[in-house]
């Protein structure tokens, strides 16, 4: 540092700071919640920490500072042993046989109007246009409001868990449903259905996982320093809650054998120990056909909180993340087939 200026010495101690922030949080995935809840908060913030030091690597380069190494090195070793933050190509295959499914929180319908005032589609005539094989979504909501939920399948399983039995969740498919289930997490209104589906001669089970919500919201721009407080006491506790019901989605997970599509809204990051537990000996399907960044959740920074899994078995043909804003999520679909 003594060839650096006085200023350039301040920047390389916060850049420092943050570096190592990042380093430290690689290893959050291997973290229960349950371990340190308050640590394992900044595995939510990952994808902030990666900008943020691609920003000092870009300002040393400018200067043309070897300084630049110290951030480039630890954005490297993410690169080897982290799941990628961001895809530059896609994937795009069509095969026979293939099944196209959809992921999305609705928020409870009450956001499927376009933004756009003068925009002529609403989210279900959405839904229609990409015309998925299977419909997974959470935060369904069934009582009437404007009209019914439009979507129309020959079958669907629905799982309501508010006390007037409005509100919960829900498998739609195309094909014949020969099972169905609910793992009925208590004192919450998140939860983990699946469905069994037949597809010629094969058996797929179904999971739609909506994990504890982590309370954080949109608007950034009005946080106090109490607010600050309270979110992060928040979200301490919902970790833990999370780490119970991954546990239990991960024991029930263990009793299928067979072919498999894992998906939902886990209310965290690809970097976490939740990620990590569900996503083992599966493939993440924006991992193998994505592109960009795979925001899933409107938030100012890329926030990637809603996937798709399946198992070693399947190939994953397509992946898409639309940016339709019906909801404050963005729906997801993959294409995925099983070799006969």
């Amino acid at each position: 540092m003594k060839n650096l200026s006085f200023f350039d010495k301040i920047i390389y101690v916060i850049n420092s700071l943050f570096a190592t922030l990042l380093l430290f949080s690689y290893f959050l995935r291997y973290i229960s919640p349950e371990a340190v809840p308050v640590f394992v908060v900044l595995s939510v913030f990952i994808p902030i920490l990666i900008i943020i030091n691609i920003i000092f690597v870009a300002y040393w380069v400018i200067r043309l500072k070897k300084q630049f190494l110290l951030s480039s090195s630890i954005l490297a070793i993410g690169l080897l042993f982290s799941t990628p933050f961001f895809k530059f190509s896609g994937k795009n295959i069509s095969t026979k046989g293939e099944l196209k499914i959809m992921s999305y929180n609705v928020k409870s319908f009450d956001l499927f109007k376009q933004f756009d005032e003068n925009a002529v589609k609403n989210g279900f005539d959405f839904i229609k246009e990409v015309d998925p094989d299977i419909l997974v979504l959470q935060e369904f909501y069934e009582k009437k409001r404007t009209k019914e939920p439009d979507i129309s399948f020959p079958h669907k399983y629905l799982k309501m868990i508010s006390k007037n039995k409005t509100y919960g969740m829900a498998i739609y498919s195309k094909y014949k449903i020969i099972n169905s289930g609910s793992l009925d997490f208590e004192n919450t209104f998140n939860n983990i259905i699946f469905t069994d589906i037949l597809k010629g001669k094969d058996t797929i089970r179904i999971y739609n996982i909506h994990l504890e919500s982590l309370g954080i919201t949109q608007d950034i721009e009005h946080f106090d320093e109490k607010k600050s407080n309270k979110l992060l006491r928040a979200a301490t506790n919902s970790f833990k809650k999370q780490a119970n019901q991954t546990k239990k989605f991960v024991e029930h997970d263990k009793t299928w054998k067979g072919k498999k599509i894992v998906c939902g809204d886990f209310n965290n990051t690809s970097f976490s120990w939740v990620y990590n537990q569900i996503s083992k000996d599966k493939k993440d399907a924006f991992v193998e056909a994505g592109q960009g960044f795979g925001k899933s959740y409107n938030y100012p920074f890329p926030m990637r909180i809603d996937f798709i899994l399946a198992d070693k078995t399947a190939s994953v043909n397509q992946f898409e993340t639309f940016k339709d804003k019906y909801s404050d999520h963005f729906p997801i679909t993959a294409t995925l087939n099983w070799e006969e």
